[in-house]
């Protein structure tokens, strides 16, 4: 199955929130949102938002005058910031404010420490890796 499928069936599966999945052999719905974690943070341009963000909340008109790009720049990649579940959002009179979400974040950091070599010793349903 393509990445395209599991990305699509991890936003249609509601019990599935952004975080680190459960149990030593993840589902493919859970690799989905890893991978979206990372293809979010693989932009040059998402990046420096989340370095702005990092500071402080900060609403569009702010990264867009930081960022020197047009609106709907700016609007696009918060947009897939907040699909992946690194950003959140809310809204005070006509603006939205963005902000990090570091539970997300945290789980992110933690990915590289669970595949190390040898981590998952005795967990492989195969014969070969007991």
């Amino acid at each position: 199955m393509s990445r395209r499928y599991w990305l699509q069936a991890a936003k249609r599966n509601t019990r599935i929130r952004p975080g680190w999945p459960i149990g030593p052999h993840h589902l493919p719905v859970h690799m989905a949102h890893i991978g979206q974690w990372y293809h979010a943070m693989s932009d040059l341009t998402r990046l420096s938002i989340l370095e702005f963000l990092s500071q402080r909340e900060r609403c569009v008109s702010e990264l867009q005058q930081i960022l020197g790009a047009s609106q709907s720049t700016v609007s696009y990649h918060l947009k897939v910031l907040r699909e992946s579940g690194l950003v959140r959002e809310h809204r005070e009179g006509r603006r939205k404010y963005f902000g990090l979400r570091p539970d997300t974040l945290e789980y992110m950091s933690q990915f590289p420490q669970v595949i190390g070599p040898g981590k998952h010793v005795g967990t492989c349903p195969l014969t070969c890796c007991r």
